[in-house]
């Protein structure tokens, strides 16, 4: 009721359980671990975040973690308890219960309640989206489960034909180094001499070397993916925990390994809608950016922001293009100020921002020069805001996701978090606003949204999910209100619409291929052409 504090730690949980009994949901959910998160925010509390870390740090005693990792698995046990099992699951529930209320007395006083409640009603959020699972193709997950090794024996033939960097199925550095050479790449270096070969070094470098996106997805795919490992229902649903202010700046963490938008990203070509069912990805546009401009209040951030294209707009601003310049007329100039303004986001330097446009490090610190002349006013807030992080050993959104800062602070990450946290603080309102106002959202990604509908009610969905989402940035940004874009998937189609030459469809036609092959194979006489090899190749040889 509207008079009732429903106390948790980790809220989404409970939560997730009264929707499945079909029990209200709390109006009031107060989360003692969110409350701890934004306290510690920044340090390494001993024995983490969860409840037992959160008990020792305030100094209230509580079981040893064996007894409760002991009690955890008999309650996620199948089958019959007997009496004793019984008893002893009652005692740990309540010894929980009475800690967590011994918790609350020495929190309370931390406590910004009313905020903590909009943080509580995320939580709620959190738990219909994660009841409500995204709709995957679950037969043909199916099918390239049952097959993943032969197709990633055939996917690096495949794709190293134009790289030669694989042998005997293994990435070798010193053939990477030739290739580099062979196609006069200047690929960033480690004090070994070695290449960087890091995810995010790949990311940036496949920006201005296009032609390397393959390898990168090869690489991604063979060394994270582990199909088996994403969480499917017997609906054909991926849910899992959507890991809400898991990460510092305040956004979602949900496992890379278990979230379908968490995978490589070919892999989202097995999300498809339900029959008579549609799926609207609404993203905001160039959201960091206009978080930048609104809290900076710098007005030529915001005209640029407001002019639909800010990168084009900033190339303008800065004299490198004229006006009633396009993508198309500009595309070569737009390309290099969009990776300027993205570098001063993520904190860049000359020399990385020089990497991502192919260009001198001369060039890199012209383009940054040209980002401070241009908008003054956001570099004296931005400089500001890391000053009083320092000064004052914190920093907070407008809703007051903090982070503590200590001597170890990194300086770029301090400068980006105003745009990550108060992105955050947008989110978790929009997904309110949604949640309770019907709309059935799948998942939160980033800066944008999933929802599902019928799809002769899709567009009025997506127009309503776009009013929550820019009611939800004026409410943040003080009356200024950001775009959103919407891309739209409707049966049979799949997420992402894959093209012919998409890393999706190379898989699905090693898949059938082998599938082909090893159907040839099963026919033939018994002991006549069937050899057991791992690529299907091999299998058609003995066809």
């Amino acid at each position: 009721g509207e008079d009732t504090l429903y106390v948790a730690y980790y809220g989404s949980a409970e939560v997730g359980c009264h929707l499945f009994l079909n029990w209200p949901v709390p109006k009031n959910l107060l989360d003692l671990f969110v409350e701890f998160r934004i306290n510690m925010n920044g340090f390494n509390p001993h024995g983490g975040f969860s409840l037992l870390g959160a008990l020792s740090s305030f100094g209230v005693g509580h079981m040893a973690p064996t007894v409760k990792e002991s009690m955890r698995d008999l309650a996620m046990q199948e089958g019959d308890y007997t009496e004793d099992e019984k008893v002893a699951l009652l005692e740990y529930c309540e010894e929980d219960v009475l800690s967590l209320e011994m918790l609350y007395s020495k929190m309370s006083p931390l406590i910004d309640l009313e905020r903590a409640l909009l943080r509580g009603r995320y939580m709620s959020s959190c738990a219909q989206v994660e009841r409500n699972g995204i709709p995957l193709d679950s037969s043909l997950h199916k099918r390239l489960n049952s097959h993943w090794d032969e197709i990633k024996s055939e996917l690096i033939l495949e794709v190293d034909q134009s790289f030669g960097v694989y042998d005997d199925n293994v990435f070798k550095t010193a053939n990477f180094m030739d290739y580099l050479q062979r196609k006069k790449i200047n690929w960033p270096l480690l004090d070994s001499g070695n290449p960087m070969m890091d995810d995010e070094t790949f990311s940036v470098m496949s920006l201005s070397h296009p032609e390397i996106i393959p390898l990168k997805e090869l690489r991604s795919t063979l060394s994270k993916m582990r199909l088996k490992d994403l969480s499917i229902g017997e609906d054909g649903r991926n849910r899992t925990l959507l890991s809400a202010f898991r990460s510092r700046t305040g956004r979602n963490q949900p496992s890379s390994s278990k979230f379908i938008f968490g995978a490589s990203s070919w892999l989202r070509g097995l999300v498809k809608p339900e029959e008579g069912m549609s799926l609207a990805y609404i993203d905001w546009s160039q959201q960091e950016y206009g978080i930048a401009a609104a809290l900076s209040g710098d007005e030529n951030m915001l005209k640029a922001y407001l002019s639909g294209d800010p990168y084009l707009a900033f190339a303008i601003q800065a004299g490198q293009a004229p006006e009633g310049a396009t993508k198309n007329s500009h595309k070569r100039i737009r390309d290099q100020f969009k990776a300027a303004v993205l570098a001063v986001q993520y904190g860049m330097g000359a020399e990385s921002l020089a990497l991502r446009i192919g260009e001198s490090k001369a060039r890199g610190r012209e383009l940054l020069q040209m980002h401070r002349n241009a908008y003054p006013v956001f570099w004296r807030w931005s400089d500001a805001a890391v000053d009083k992080a320092m000064i004052e050993g914190k920093l907070q959104s407008v809703f007051g996701w903090k982070i503590n800062v200590s001597k170890d602070s990194n300086p770029r990450s301090l400068r980006n978090f105003p745009m990550q946290a108060n992105g955050a603080e947008m989110m978790r309102l929009a997904m309110i606003l949604m949640t309770r106002n019907s709309i059935r959202v799948l998942a939160p990604v980033h800066d944008a949204f999933l929802i599902e509908s019928e799809t002769d009610s899709l567009e009025e969905s997506i127009e309503r999910a776009k009013g929550h989402m820019r009611h939800a940035s004026s409410i943040v940004l003080d009356g200024f209100e950001l775009d959103s874009d919407a891309e739209v998937f409707s049966y049979p189609e799949r997420f992402g619409s894959p093209g012919p030459e998409s890393f999706f469809k190379k898989v699905i036609g090693i898949l059938e291929q082998i599938e082909g092959a090893s159907k040839e194979c099963a026919q033939l006489p018994r002991g006549q052409g069937r050899r057991v090899h791992p690529s299907y190749s091999f299998i058609r040889e003995s066809v």
